[in-house]
């Protein structure tokens, strides 16, 4: 098989208009919610994203000519791969976010860095969680049931990527509502543009001209500054800060799961590129999308990589080692070169968001999709988690709105929660639910399915792990901070520090899950099927 063919070009312009979406999308993350100064994000950020690009898109294509080599066939395409944006949304959010406002209340003279740190570290961690599940993902795919997996994902699309965006939709409705209902006539109706153009290609340049023409655009920086040459940094001694200051406890909660549910998807992936017909080999294949991870992390990208969705298409337009290489290259020759920042500066983040909003909704309607009919109600339960965390995270906004938090403003504290039981609004659950959700969107899930199919024995162990999660404090567990509610983690420290006496926040969620698996085991016995 050729290196180069005809519909190698064809394949790159899909995947690379693609990837500049989300690029526009990670630098308007970077700026305008984390603060992060341009010579953070085109420095030390993108230089990092280019070597894990590179790292996993060349090997992508190398292991495509091998399978083509060894099997004799001169169709045989790659897998596609790049940043995971489920995780991207995830570590701004539910990582840097919180890292950062921690920072900012304890008067940390450089809370940007201490959050682009916290970010380092949790993609390292989530790297090597992807190597070694590697080696078991077969078996945590085979016992846990695939609407527990979509749950989780659709909760986070819905809320974090769908909700967290129709608010700037709305708040600018001329190119807000004109590329939504564009891309729902390009991509819900399944229609293509005259000339065979990327559809999201028009779609931001629709809304780039629409945002120039109503004074969103330019959005003031200067787009030829961080033109230049950068060549990546060893963020080494960034990570190992990050793991002195204690900043990978807090954010365990988030880390585990999105490292286990990355190479489940990618793993996903493998088998719908099998099904097209090129079968890859799943330990090297998760191996190096791990260490592309890594690799972002070690050179200063805080996100996570994951080979993507979108192999059989890739396949069909005839796209086959050459595209995946030529990606890879694209997108380190622009992250090296500042040039990311000409296309920010001309294509504001409002021209985008839309792609962002039908992102999250696709990932939830994905759900409802491939899920089984019985099921659909464990697709359900398992949202709520994540729609809870997001509507909690927006309250806590509101009130650092507010001058909650400030230097010379009112500190969330219990008076807070009392405050607003009198209003009938308990608040403190959303402070529980929000700690470990992507745990408790799983495990709900899952309990759910198996108890539609009356298995309430693994139904039971699901509980079980459960309340051991709430007794390590990754779930449930939380302690205020004077602007934020933090994940609080007193038995885990306990157990690494050695210490005998310890009170756990979380123990009447440990108590209320014995009981609910308790509960389940006695129902095998208890009860009988009723009619339908």
């Amino acid at each position: 098989m050729k290196l180069f063919v005809k519909g190698d070009w064809e394949g790159f312009f899909s995947v690379f208009i693609n990837h500049l979406v989300q690029f526009l999308i990670l630098v308007a993350l970077c700026h305008d919610v984390l603060g992060f100064s341009a010579e953070l994000v085109y420095g030390r950020i993108l230089p990092g994203v280019a070597i894990s690009f590179l790292i996993g898109n060349v090997f992508y294509a190398w292991q495509a000519l091998q399978l083509a080599k060894a099997e004799g066939r001169g169709d045989v395409c790659a897998l596609p791969y790049g940043i995971n944006t489920p995780s991207l949304i995830a570590y701004v959010f539910l990582v840097m976010l919180p890292a950062r406002q921690i920072a900012m209340a304890q008067g940390a003279p450089d809370p940007e860095r201490i959050a682009w740190q916290a970010g380092l570290l949790a993609t390292l961690a989530a790297g090597i969680i992807e190597m070694v599940t590697a080696f078991f993902a077969r078996r945590i795919l085979d016992v846990t049931p695939r609407a527990a997996m979509l749950a989780t994902l659709s909760g986070i699309g819905m809320g974090f990527l769908a909700l967290g965006f129709v608010f700037q939709t709305y708040a600018r409705p001329i190119v807000g509502l004109t590329t939504l209902f564009a891309v729902f006539v390009l991509f819900f109706g399944r229609r293509r543009v005259v000339g065979q153009l990327p559809g999201s290609l028009c779609v931001l340049v629709l809304g780039g001209l629409l945002a120039w023409m109503t004074g969103l655009a330019p959005i003031g920086r200067d787009p030829l500054g961080p033109f230049g040459v950068y060549f990546p940094q060893s963020a080494l001694g960034e990570t190992w800060a990050a793991l002195q200051a204690g900043q990978l406890f807090p954010y365990l909660s988030i880390i585990v799961p999105m490292g286990l549910l990355s190479a489940i998807s990618s793993l996903q992936n493998l088998e719908s590129a099998a099904a097209a017909g090129d079968t890859f080999q799943a330990k090297p294949s998760l191996v190096a999308n791990g260490l592309g991870t890594v690799g972002a992390a070690l050179f200063g990208s805080p996100f996570p990589m994951s080979i993507y969705i979108g192999h059989p298409a890739l396949k069909a337009v005839g796209a086959r080692a050459g595209y995946s290489a030529l990606n890879g290259a694209a997108v380190a020759l622009m992250c090296l070169s500042g040039t990311f920042a000409l296309v920010a500066w001309a294509v504001p983040p409002d021209a985008g968001i839309a792609i962002i909003v039908w992102i999250g909704l696709v990932i939830t309607a994905q759900a409802f999709e491939v899920t089984p009919a019985r099921h659909l109600a464990a697709v359900a339960v398992g949202m709520v988690p994540a729609l809870v965390a997001w509507a909690t995270l927006i309250a806590k906004t509101a009130l650092r709105s507010a001058g909650f938090g400030a230097v010379s403003g009112m500190a969330l504290s219990p008076a807070l929660v009392e405050a607003a039981h009198r209003n009938n609004f308990f608040i403190d659950g959303g402070f529980a639910l929000e700690q470990g959700f992507i745990y408790s969107a799983m495990i709900l899930s899952a309990m759910t399915v198996l108890i539609i199919d009356g298995r309430f024995v693994p139904a039971a162990l699901w509980s079980l792990s459960a309340a051991v999660l709430s007794l390590l404090g990754l779930m449930h567990s939380w302690q205020f901070t004077p602007g934020d509610t933090v994940v609080s983690l007193p038995l885990l420290e306990a157990l690494v520090n050695g210490h005998t006496t310890v009170l756990v926040p979380a123990w009447e969620y440990a108590v209320a899950y014995l009981l609910v698996a308790a509960m389940l085991v006695a129902a095998r016995w208890l009860t009988r099927p009723t009619n339908p």
